[in-house]
């Protein structure tokens, strides 16, 4: 472009760059849908950009800026590399007017690299020295290099700006650190060489072309093969020096490299050519980084390296100086560093300590605010246990409460009596009796003249719910249907206990009368959905509430329900046994009670697994019992790659069971794609005994309750951990008749064959859950990630010692400073401001 003057700034919405930028500012504040400019950014931009380009008079700046503009498809983007590009376009924008105004002469080459820039064979150029405007915050596409399509791809993987690439960390190193002679070199082993090239050539692989090189040292030479790709004869010429990492194979009775990776050397300095920086891909620890379509790995390294060299140093440590002395800790920027390219094993492990404390402690820091939040600076109300209505209520059961069912009563109750709100997650397994624990304390509630309030995430679950309370409450007396659904019971208070159920199904009159009962106090107890967390619902006095299934809800729900009270106690339910571990880490803000001991006279369970040779056989075993007048479950495989894959799966074999092996029977499907009204009323459906076998997704695992289903036939069994395995098993023997769980396995690897063995044998959940953890792992666990907290990328599960020191030095930091006001907690503060903000929670 010519030399603008003061009237032609990129400020006036007159000029093209003027014009851009009001269009840019636009699409922003509409939240990047494409609706700045009629016919889309695309569109307009192909109109713009040619005489703007033209106008460009320096030939690398017009590839800059085509790259930028004109080669743009904005309309194909998802929303997240939208913002990155138009970030980066009004950072150009921005450069362009400063230089304008102050100088008066041409915008200064920001966007592209120098022209002496040196590519790598990735195409990947060097990013410049960091400018002004940039930050830590800065989109990835305000670089040099990194182009719309690039941050796209990035995007896909969740990393969009600077400080998002520094902390994308590998998931693996390969240990390319240990350089051999020729001579010495081992078939089936990851090795290094450093040799030079003799002869390079294209040549014919099977079917395929690829390029052959020999290579030697002093010690002899070895051939080196990379198939599909025949143009590194060109990039390997003879004499050339080269490091060569990768797995040795055999060959017609000789040693050669497959596919090996590979630097060039230079000869005057040892450095790489490419970078005349420290090996990135060869000769040292090289890590493995998450990929997706587009990106390739060498790209990946090249460019976290570039970043993590020259943005690694502007990360604040915001950990406190004592606490990284005592635990004996990496500073911030050299743990990222050594993170992503250790210089040693232990450099590695001790980066990785450092990155999991960062984690564990902000997380259990965020938690302890959060509960400080609820249970200090705004008290709670104290409800007396009134041992008078309890006795009225236990004894009027049939049934007695098992040991471990008065233990963590007793816990519940003790927490409601206090002025602190009671956070509790009780834990039981599924028939342990949680929902008798939890009515004796919604009972209490009512009992000191406060409303409860029960939550379950579906409403089939609510529907539950309901009719347990009913079935228990009713023990003292019918109970009596009033207007808009209320069931009024007696015997236990002065007045009838009024319980009533709020969901979607609720029609909206009769919705409207239970908002004016609950706001009037009329209703002592409401079980619901997430209905209950709407606006226009409130209570007159909330005392209680109780969350079912605590993971399928989030942090968030829960705290939208308690916000319906003037801050009630809060009683979590789950019947996911769950390591202790893992609970400290997902429910660090709740006190923690379980169940560990099923009521007398439960079924237990016969599981058995099998081959693929005797699915016929299992068939004939499910139809005998449905024959005897019972139901059962058929779970269809997990597939982890979609869950609309998954969905056609499951639909596929439910066309297949219906129409060729169980023709005359009654088939339902459930899978995680239908809405939330079919599913209920297929659940509802096989409840009620319409239909003899639900085909179902692993949607099921934490479900319905159906006393007359008696088999649950699990297909691709091995695919399943131990803990879900045990949640479908769950799932039978809620009657009075025997019950089987058939898990069939095609193929199963030795690490199944011994899950599937266990789960044989093992009947405890708790017990599973721990083995689950120590087979497979914390990645592979339920739902690592708790909905509404930070995301754990180095932290593992099994780090029990480092959890416990890094919730006790939170405990020690909050004991001195609760709100975190210290001038010396501000970098914490902000940090944990960042953590919290993104996982979707405020701490």
């Amino acid at each position: 472009m010519s030399a603008p003057t003061q009237q032609n700034s990129t400020n006036s919405t007159t000029t093209p760059a003027g014009q851009l930028r009001r269009i840019l500012e636009m699409e922003r504040s509409k939240g990047f849908d494409d609706r700045a400019v009629i016919g889309g950014l695309d569109s307009f931009l192909k109109r713009w950009s040619g005489p703007a380009q033209q106008a460009l008079s320096d030939a690398a700046e017009r590839r800059a800026f085509k790259a930028l503009f004109a080669d743009a498809t904005y309309a194909t983007w998802d929303k997240p590399a939208r913002q990155a590009w138009v970030e980066a376009a009004l950072a150009w924008l921005d450069q362009k007017g400063t230089a304008d105004r102050s100088e008066g002469k041409a915008p200064p080459r920001v966007s592209p690299p120098p022209a002496s820039a040196k590519r790598h064979k990735d195409n990947v150029p060097h990013l410049p020295p960091p400018i002004s405007h940039l930050s830590l915050d800065s989109p990835l596409s305000a670089f040099a290099g990194v182009g719309p399509a690039l941050a796209a791809r990035f995007a896909k993987l969740g990393v969009t700006s600077v400080r998002d690439l520094l902390f994308f960390f590998p998931h693996r190193h390969l240990d390319y650190s240990q350089t051999k002679p020729i001579a010495q070199l081992e078939a089936d082993k990851e090795q290094t060489v450093v040799a030079t090239v003799w002869e390079s050539r294209a040549v014919r692989l099977g079917r395929q072309f690829g390029a052959e090189t020999v290579l030697g040292d002093e010690t002899g030479n070895i051939r080196a093969v990379w198939f599909n790709q025949p143009y590194l004869a060109k990039k390997l010429p003879g004499g050339a020096r080269v490091v060569l990492s990768g797995r040795v194979s055999i060959f017609k009775g000789m040693k050669q490299f497959d596919s090996p990776e590979w630097e060039l050397l230079d000869d005057q300095t040892g450095q790489t050519a490419a970078q005349a920086q420290s090996l990135v891909h060869t000769g040292r620890l090289v890590p493995i980084y998450p990929l997706t379509q587009g990106l390739t790995v060498k790209r990946v390294r090249l460019l976290v390296k570039e970043t993590v060299d020259r943005w690694s140093g502007e990360v604040q440590d915001f950990l406190p100086g004592p606490i990284r002395e005592r635990q004996h800790l990496l500073a911030l920027p050299q743990a990222i560093q050594q993170a992503h390219y250790p210089d040693s094993l232990e450099t590695k492990e001790a980066a990785r300590k450092r990155l999991a404390f960062n984690e564990l402690f902000t997380l259990q820091l965020g938690l302890l605010s959060r509960k400080w939040k609820w249970q200090e600076s705004q008290p709670g109300q104290p409800l007396p246990s009134r041992p008078d209505i309890l006795n009225r209520f236990l004894t009027s059961l049939p049934f007695a409460l098992t040991p471990a069912q008065d233990r963590v009563l007793k816990e519940v109750l003790a927490d409601m009596t206090r002025t602190k709100p009671m956070s509790r997650l009780l834990q039981g397994e599924v028939g342990s009796g949680k929902t008798v624990v939890a009515t004796a304390a919604l009972v209490i509630a009512a009992a000191n003249g406060f409303q409860g309030a029960l939550m379950a995430p579906t409403e089939i679950l609510a529907e539950q719910h309901m009719a347990t309370l009913r079935r228990l409450l009713s023990a003292l007396g019918d109970g009596v249907e009033e207007e808009n659904g209320v069931w009024g019971f007696p015997g236990l208070l002065p007045r009838p206990l009024n319980i009533a159920l709020l969901s979607g199904n609720v029609k909206a009159s009769g919705k409207r009368g239970l908002h004016n009962l609950l706001r009037d106090g009329k209703i002592d107890v409401v079980v619901g959905t997430h209905a209950l967390i709407q606006k226009d619902v409130e209570f007159d006095r909330l005392g209680l509430t109780v969350v079912d299934e605590q993971h399928r809800f989030g942090v968030r729900q829960r705290w939208e329900l308690r916000q319906k009270g003037f801050n009630p106690h809060v009683l979590v339910m789950t019947a996911t046994p769950i390591p202790r571990t893992l609970a400290l880490t997902l429910y660090g803000d709740l006190d923690i009670s379980v169940i560990d001991q099923l009521p007398p006279g439960r079924q237990e369970i016969k599981t058995r697994w099998l081959g693929p040779d005797k699915r016929q056989a299992a068939y004939g075993f499910l139809r005998k019992q449905i024959a005897e007048g019972s139901q059962a479950f058929i779970i269809c495989p997990l597939i982890e790659e979609s869950e609309a894959i998954e969905a056609r799966a499951a639909t596929a074999e439910y066309e297949r069971l219906r129409r060729t092996v169980f023709p005359d029977l009654k088939l339902g499907l459930l899978h995680g794609r239908m809405s939330g009204p079919d599913k209920d009323d297929v659940m509802r459906r096989f409840r009620n005994g319409e239909l003899h076998i639900l085909v179902s997704t692993p949607v099921v695992e934490v479900g319905i309750d159906v006393p007359n289903a008696t088999v649950m036939f699990v297909e691709a069994a091995d695919r399943f951990g131990l803990s879900q395995l045990h949640q479908f098993r769950g799932r039978v023997g809620r009657g009075d008749k025997a019950s089987y769980c058939i898990l069939l396995a095609e193929n199963p690897s030795p690490e199944a064959r011994e899950r599937l063995a266990i789960i044989e044998k093992v009947r405890d959940g708790f017990q599973l859950a721990d083995e689950d953890l120590r087979l497979r792992g914390p990645g592979e666990f339920f739902g690592v990630r708790q909905s509404g907290t930070p995301e754990l990328r180095m932290a593992r599960l099994s780090d029990v010692g480092l959890l416990e020191t890094a919730r006790q030095e939170a405990r020690d930091l909050f004991a001195g400073d609760p709100g975190l006001a210290k001038p010396e907690h501000q970098p914490l503060v902000g940090e944990m401001a960042r953590l919290w903000r993104d996982s979707g929670e405020g701490s």
